[in-house]
């Protein structure tokens, strides 16, 4: 394979093909390579999937185009012990009007649609094609190496969306030669069989409504949390640890996955399921901290590939982040083209769309939350201390009770500290 195009994107998971569709419904002539054998190939089942604005520029009703599972109504935050749950619940209808604020999918069937829908636009799409090297003269970038048939194809830019371990911006020197492991988490899920009707009722939902929950306390002292979200016929339920804290503890991923299954409360949720699979996954969650140069003589960076990921303990932002990056870095690519100029300082309009986007101003503004996070109080004294009070508040065994005050205070006092529970409140209030 010896071939040259207007550009070339590297990953066809929601940052790539985005860029491919951005750049092919412009006109450009885009291949986009991909190292599955189809898109989605090598993604985790299911998730939630944040309202994508940047996509219904392209599909006015995403909604009713888009492979999606359930659109989200309900949310939940749970503090889970051994064999208690404190829950704190959201449900609103206004998630239950159109455009909706989030969906359920199944990441294999959404990432295929989404490429399929950028090979329609024009984009071509090569399947099993690893990339191994980039293609330079002198510093600047032109094009790409790859596995197969050991082809050359070229193009003046190229956009590298590969993924969290980025093959592509390593070697175009954008980030380190190696990745942090206190900037990095690794996320572990299993799928459940259920049928639409017992989910339904289970849940409290009706026709395509969907809910997610995220839980704190079910990590035994790892730093991380779990979360449990109702896909068409089928629960998505897993684990997103900090992978400098797992290593330590000598734990591994799946043993607290099936523990944390095991507790009282899940169970019952899970009651009469059938395991489909487990799946792994590393997450970047390190923040505006862990991105790295986004552009460079040729190349421009997006999605996991960029870290652009948000995790805040309530949400887990990731694919919106990548859609977005990857439409903005296909613009930047068509600017470049129109200028004919494909230097790092032409391509540096790139960063500029990141700057003013909603992507690199919410990353700002959790600067701090991935710092907070490493609080290891988060994930066993204050699970523990929200469901002792409630357990204090609703036992009745004939003695005497405490003012909540006194009760509020003792409980912190014994499970926290004082002194470490300011210090905490104020950390939180700065990361959020």
């Amino acid at each position: 394979m010896k071939r040259s195009f207007d550009a070339i994107v590297i990953g066809a998971g929601p940052a790539g093909s985005s860029a491919a569709l951005t750049l092919a419904k412009a006109g450009l002539d885009v291949a986009l390579l991909e190292r599955g054998s189809y898109p989605g190939e090598k993604n985790m089942f299911g998730g939630v999937l944040h309202r994508l604005t940047a996509l219904e520029e392209h599909f006015p009703e995403f909604w009713n185009q888009a492979p999606l599972e359930r659109h989200i109504v309900k949310k939940s935050l749970t503090f889970l012990t051994e064999e208690s749950s404190f829950n704190v619940n959201f449900d609103t209808q206004a998630s239950d009007r159109v455009p909706y604020n989030g969906y359920t999918v199944y990441r294999p069937r959404f990432d295929r649609w989404l490429a399929d829908e950028a090979v329609k636009a024009g984009a071509k799409l090569y399947c099993g094609c690893t990339v191994e090297d980039l293609l330079k003269d002198g510093a600047q970038i032109t094009g790409v190496k790859v596995m197969r048939d050991g082809g050359e194809i070229k193009a003046p830019v190229v956009i590298a969306a590969d993924g969290v371990l980025s093959f592509a911006a390593k070697k175009a020197g954008l980030r380190r030669p190696a990745f942090d492991p206190a900037q990095m988490a690794v996320g572990v899920k299993a799928l459940i069989d259920l049928p639409k009707e017992v989910i339904d009722d289970r849940f409290g939902l009706v026709r395509d409504q969907g809910a997610s929950n995220e839980l704190v306390g079910c990590t035994q002292g790892v730093r991380g949390g779990g979360f449990l979200y109702t896909n068409y016929d089928s629960l998505s339920i897993g684990l997103v640890m900090h992978l400098g804290s797992l290593s330590e503890s000598g734990k591994t991923p799946y043993d607290l996955l099936n523990a944390f299954m095991e507790q009282p409360q899940m169970a019952k949720l899970l009651k009469g399921g059938r395991l489909l699979e487990y799946s792994a996954h590393l997450v970047p969650e390190g923040g505006y901290d862990m991105v790295p140069e986004t552009h460079g003589p040729g190349i421009l960076v997006a999605g996991d590939a960029a870290a652009l990921c948000i995790v805040t303990g309530l949400n887990l932002e990731g694919i919106n982040l990548a859609t977005h990056s990857g439409m903005l870095a296909g613009k930047a690519a068509i600017e470049a083209h129109q200028r004919k100029d494909f230097s790092k300082q032409s391509l540096a309009c790139y960063q500029r769309m990141l700057e003013n986007s909603y992507v690199m101003q919410d990353l700002k503004l959790y600067r701090r939350t991935p710092h907070m996070l490493h609080n290891d109080r988060i994930y066993t004294q204050y699970p523990e201390l929200l469901c002792g009070i409630m357990d204090e508040i609703y036992r009745i065994d004939g003695t005497p009770k405490e003012t909540m005050t006194k009760l509020l205070m003792r409980a912190v006092k014994e499970k926290i500290g004082l002194k470490n529970m300011i210090a905490d409140v104020y950390s939180g209030w700065r990361a959020l």
